[in-house]
């Protein structure tokens, strides 16, 4: 299984938050349901052409919180998250995305009405392009 992650090198943020985060995401969307398996730690490494320890950190991280259990000779599967640990990931997600992308403009010279107006226009391109 080929998990839909992508990683940046020219982040700020470390390759192994990237993918921990992402993965929490697929989680707590659904789009990795409790008892799917994930791909191994070489396996994922390979595929988003990382080390072997970022990816094992990740991991570690995510079992560490409860995300994922690994059984010993099957691998490595999604546990099960309960509903309001799933709505609290959601929204510290989101709100993390927002952060960085509000910092970014700032950074650049934005102010906060420009910014509002960048994120009104984002949130109407993307909603109205579902609607067609």
């Amino acid at each position: 299984m080929k998990l839909p992650i992508k990683v940046s090198e020219e982040s700020r943020e470390p390759i192994y938050h990237q993918i921990e985060t992402q993965i929490k995401s697929l989680i707590v969307s659904g789009q990795l349901p409790t008892g799917s398996p994930l791909p191994s730690i070489r396996v994922l490494s390979s595929d988003l052409s990382c080390s072997v320890i970022t990816t094992r950190r990740a991991y570690q991280n995510l079992e560490t919180s409860g995300y994922i259990k690994t059984v010993q000779g099957k691998g490595t599967f999604v546990n099960e998250v309960e509903g309001s640990r799933k709505e609290e990931t959601k929204r510290k997600v989101v709100q993390e995305a927002f952060e960085k992308a509000v910092y970014q403009g700032k950074q650049i010279g934005y102010t906060r009405q420009e910014l509002s107006l960048i994120f009104e226009k984002s949130l109407s391109e993307i909603f109205d392009r579902e609607k067609e």
